[in-house]
């Protein structure tokens, strides 16, 4: 009984179990082996392609509207510039090539809206972000009624423009603004009219740019400083830095990737700043505050000057587009470095 059981149980040798058996059914080679997982492999780029269609239909519902809403009229846009068109129904739109770009060469008037972009681009993102960092580093504390102090530092960012403009007019009224009355009580003189003002105009907006925009560079930034460890700082202090230095070592270098993104960011936003310029002085006096998107806006919806307007267009998005890869190279080479 003990020879026939050890007759039918496959040796070490056997076709099943052992070790020489590399062309039979256990063996590596064999269908059952390691050889069994060609099949697999050859179903795995069918899988990878199925997957690419399926995260092509998920991705279709947010892609579609930015297509249609986002590309298509920016490429509109830019083949307008080519051409002469201009407001009416009758008139009909000619290819001129780049005549609009060469005329806009010699538009001094045109220059000096970008001139004033750019200040008002700086003087509100510097401003800006040097208070939301002061403002970040007080919330950061541990203040009494803090929830209270941030709920309300983020007020005017839950405003809209509109709204923040025609608040801040009325703060600047001449005759009965809240501005003109305390200079009035506090004996400093009778006021001025702000908004138009030649010398006045540009700064008061660039004040009301820089109180609308700075509690999201504060969030921001707030956000950086509540991810940084605190044992750092701890460390610091008793190392003996002083709180200078522990900012300097510390903390700056832990916010330094965020604020670059927000001021990158923010530079962008003001350069395309509108709605509250318009509201608030539209572009005027003289010009003082025509941003180019409102020189834009006008040439092409006051004096229908569409194919023109688009030619400003394009420029200014040429001029948006080498700041973004001013900040992209700047990103990648700081990644790079870490």
């Amino acid at each position: 009984m003990t020879s026939l059981t050890a007759a039918k149980r496959p040796g070490p040798d056997g076709p099943h179990g052992g070790r020489n058996g590399r062309d039979g059914q256990g063996g590596r080679d064999g269908q059952g082996g390691r050889g069994g997982r060609g099949p697999g492999r050859a179903g795995r780029p069918e899988r990878k392609a199925f997957g690419d269609r399926a995260a092509w239909f998920l991705v279709l519902p947010a892609l579609i509207p930015i297509l249609i809403l986002s590309v298509g009229p920016l490429l509109y846009g830019i083949a307008l510039a080519f051409t002469d068109a201009q407001s009416g129904r009758t008139r009909s739109t000619q290819w001129i090539g780049t005549l609009n770009f060469q005329d806009l060469l010699h538009d001094t008037l045109f220059w000096d809206s970008f001139r004033i972009g750019l200040i008002w681009a700086v003087g509100v993102t510097v401003p800006q972000f040097l208070l939301a960092l002061g403002l970040a580093l007080l919330l950061n504390q541990n203040l009494r009624m803090r929830w209270l102090a941030r709920a309300l530092a983020i007020v005017p960012w839950a405003m809209p423009e509109v709204v923040v403009g025609i608040m801040w007019r009325l703060v600047y009224n001449p005759d009965a603004g809240i501005l003109n009355e305390t200079i009035r009580d506090l004996g400093l003189g009778d006021g001025r009219d702000w908004l138009t003002g030649l010398a006045t105009a540009l700064p008061a907006v660039i004040l009301v740019g820089i109180w609308a925009g700075m509690p999201q560079t504060t969030v921001a930034l707030l956000a950086g400083l509540q991810n940084t460890p605190r044992e750092l700082h701890e460390a610091a202090a008793l190392d003996g830095a002083g709180a200078w230095r522990r900012f300097r070592t510390v903390t700056w270098p832990a916010l330094k990737p965020i604020a670059l993104a927000i001021s990158a960011l923010n530079l962008i936003w003001n350069f395309n700043s509108f709605a509250l310029v318009y509201v608030l002085t539209s572009g005027g006096p003289g010009g003082r505050t025509r941003l180019p998107m409102l020189f834009a806006y006008e040439e092409a919806f006051r004096y229908g000057q569409f194919g023109y307007a688009a030619a400003m267009g394009c420029v200014m998005v040429a001029v948006i587009s080498v700041l973004l890869a001013f900040y992209l190279v700047g990103r990648l080479r700081g990644g790079e470095d870490r």
